[in-house]
This record gives C-alpha cells, sequence and structure tokens, in this order.
C-alpha cells in the first residue's frame, strides 16, 4: 500500500469515528405522533431532523385521508375496474436492480430496467389476487404518475403537503402512486430529494443506511438492459446498446463477411473490443438482506437502520439516503418529492464520493 492509499484510508476511517462520535442515528428512527401541535410548529422538526439530515416516522400523519379510509385492491377493483394503468413488470420482482443473465453458457450481470405492459385496473388487481410465477406486477413508475395518470383520485388526496412545504419553503418536484406485489423489490439506491413517504393501506419495510456511511457502499459499473415480453411462460433480458459502439461492431461483422477469397482461405473472426457495446449504469453492488461479505467486507461496517411504516403513517427520509424498500402485498402509497437544496453538505457528499473512487 502507497503512501497516499495509506493517507486515504486514514482519512476516510477517521470519517467514520467523526460521524459516530457526533451523530446519532437511531435504529429503528425515531417515532413522532403528528398532531395539531406539531402541524403549527415546523421549527423543531427542521432544527432536529431536516437541518441534520436524519429520518423520523410519523405515526398517523395520514390516517384521515380520505385515501387511507377508502383505498384498496377491492376499493380499486370496484371503483376504477376498467381504468387503464401502465404497471412495471418483471419475471423477479427487481425492477431497477441487479440480475444476472445466462447466455451461452456465459453470466453476466446487468442493471435491468422493467417492462411497461398496459392492463385495466381489473387486471392488474387480478395479477395481484392470484399471483404468477415470473411475473410480478409493481405500478412504481416514479415520474409523478399520481398527478399525470390518476385524476380521479385526485379528491382523495392533496397535492400538496402543506407542513411539508413550510418545513422546505418549496412545493413538491413530484408526487409518485405505488402499488404492487409483495415479491416486488426495491434495490438499494439513493435519491436527491427530501422525501415525504405515506402508506395508504398495507406496510412498507425500508432498509437505510446514511450518506455518511458511503466509502462502505459498494458500487459497481453495470451494462443496462430491460427485460421484454415477460409472461408466466417466460421473458427476455435484451442488453441497451450504445449506438456508436453498436453500428461499430456491426461495420466490423459486415467487412468481415465481405472478404473473399479463392480456394482455401482462413477469414479471421473480429476481435470484440474491450470496451462494453452497452449503454451502462453505476449501482450499490450489495444486496443488503443477503451480503456477500466476502466479496464486500467493507460494507460490514456500514451503519444499517430499519424502519416499517404502516397504515396510516408516514417517513421523513432526507436526501442522498440510501434505501432498500420492501411491502405487503398489495401496499398502496404515495410519496411527495421536494428537491433537496443543494448546499454545503451536498458538497461535502460530493467530495466524499469523489474520496471514495480514487
Amino acid at each position: 500500500m502507497c503512501y497516499y492509499e495509506k493517507k486515504l484510508n486514514t482519512a476516510l476511517q477517521n470519517f467514520k469515528e467523526t460521524t459516530d462520535d457526533f451523530i446519532f442515528y437511531e435504529d429503528p428512527p425515531s417515532v413522532f405522533s403528528l398532531n395539531s401541535v406539531f402541524c403549527e410548529n415546523t421549527l423543531e422538526f427542521y432544527r432536529d431532523y431536516v437541518a441534520k439530515g436524519i429520518p423520523l416516522l410519523l405515526k398517523g400523519a395520514c390516517q384521515n385521508w380520505n385515501s387511507t379510509l377508502k383505498w384498496s385492491m377491492d376499493y380499486f377493483m370496484k371503483a376504477l375496474p376498467e381504468k387503464i394503468v401502465r404497471v412495471d413488470v418483471t419475471p423477479n420482482g427487481l425492477a431497477d436492480g441487479i440480475a444476472t443473465r445466462n447466455k451461452d453458457g456465459k453470466e453476466e450481470d446487468f442493471f435491468m430496467l422493467p417492462e411497461e405492459q398496459k392492463m385495466t385496473m381489473k387486471e392488474f388487481i387480478e395479477n395481484l389476487q392470484n399471483p404468477k410465477d415470473n411475473y410480478v406486477c409493481y405500478i412504481q413508475s416514479q415520474n409523478s404518475n399520481f398527478y399525470t395518470d390518476y385524476d380521479e383520485l385526485h379528491t382523495d388526496i392533496d397535492l400538496t403537503v402543506d407542513w411539508a412545504d413550510r418545513l422546505f419553503d418549496k412545493v413538491p418536484d413530484a408526487i409518485n402512486f405505488w402499488m404492487g406485489d409483495s415479491r416486488a423489490v426495491t434495490s438499494m439506491h439513493k435519491d436527491p430529494y427530501e422525501n415525504v413517504y405515506f402508506v395508504i393501506d398495507g406496510y412498507k419495510d425500508f432498509i437505510l443506511i446514511p450518506p455518511t456511511e458511503l466509502p462502505f457502499v459498494p458500487y459497481e459499473q453495470y451494462p443496462i438492459g430491460q427485460y421484454k415480453n415477460v409472461t408466466p411462460a417466460g421473458y427476455e433480458m435484451e442488453p441497451q446498446y450504445e449506438d456508436s459502439k453498436k453500428n461499430m461492431i456491426n461495420s466490423e461483422i459486415d467487412n468481415s463477411q465481405e472478404s473473399k477469397c479463392k480456394g482455401d482461405c482462413h477469414i479471421t473472426k473480429p476481435k470484440r473490443s474491450k470496451v462494453s457495446p452497452y449503454k451502462t449504469q453505476p449501482w450499490v453492488a450489495i444486496d443488503p438482506l443477503n451480503p456477500d461479505l466476502k466479496k464486500y467486507p467493507e460494507f460490514a461496517r456500514a451503519k444499517v437502520l430499519h424502519a416499517r411504516v404502516s397504515k396510516g403513517d408516514c417517513l421523513y427520509l432526507p436526501p442522498l439516503w440510501f434505501h432498500h424498500v420492501r411491502q405487503s402485498h398489495g401496499c398502496i402509497a404515495i410519496n411527495y418529492w421536494y428537491d433537496m437544496d443543494y448546499d454545503i453538505k451536498y458538497c461535502c457528499y460530493e467530495l466524499l464520493k469523489d474520496l471514495c473512487t480514487i
């Protein structure tokens, strides 16, 4: 180990010890019963949680919302049976996650995108009520889909959260609607948003890792693929190519095939470039439910928190926190994304990220 590598490792170790000494993360996160006093006084919330970047579980935050009192699989089956919904479908429940493709005896890990299928709400609910192997359905498009796709439900829920608007001094960037199969898992990732996450029906189980633990959360660069033609009978894993590289490879193959010779001759197959022809995506390389500590021993040093968010509750999740999410079957949730402030905390995080990639 060279001198500078030792200095860097020492600096990261000192950073770990400092955060352990001065930042106290409760596991599970602190619980606060939301009431009228809290709603009128957001200063305490901001001082103790937002300013410090600490998550908080708010019990009963949406227990009296019309949506919480009404929404369920049965309700949607009766109220919106013919509504066309966009559903992300995978064979394994891992949308936007890592999966292994086996082709010609070669295994390769891909960052897999789901296949979007359109179906009626009735068909979607029936898929939840009668789950099939290799066919996992989840409404989770994360593009403010509640605002754009579910106007029939807007009377049941506010398009803004008064106390959160005051807390962050802005309106939400996006409002997302989530509903799906218990086999659907959100892999470990982070978002640049103040996340206010309400569970309307069922429960969600969060695994949380503070951004200060970044040195111990392994990343890898993965080729990007997408599931295609997903049915209970099978599916395809289609890589996404960089256009220029795909054209280059096709050109090389065409040129080699155009080579002509008389009599016996040997045509050398074009050598494939070591540079991946695929689009790539950096992603967290470890599954917190089954961490490979032999391959990534540093993950054992990461501080890991757990939180169950039940029906009627809200989780405040600060920006850049790693989170992995599981759910009860048919769970329904709404979350509001507020853009983070790009202040000194963000700058320090970017510095830490750069140091971790040296």
